[in-house]
């Protein structure tokens, strides 16, 4: 919530970047999220199993 108003507030700012700047950057995050998307949601199930795995423990 606190990123949603700051992305705002720096589209607001005359001397914040732009909103074509904005858009770039979120092209490229999302670029990289398609590229590195197994790798991802590898990393993901690994910690989750982890996470798993440790709390029946507790």
């Amino acid at each position: 919530m606190r990123l949603w108003i700051r992305i705002k507030h720096m589209m607001k700012e005359e001397d914040g970047i732009g909103v074509v700047e904005v858009i770039l950057i979120l092209v490229v995050l999302i670029g990289l999220v398609i590229i590195f998307k197994e790798q991802l949601t590898n990393l993901v199930e690994t910690i989750f199993e982890k996470i798993t795995s440790e709390s029946a423990g507790i």
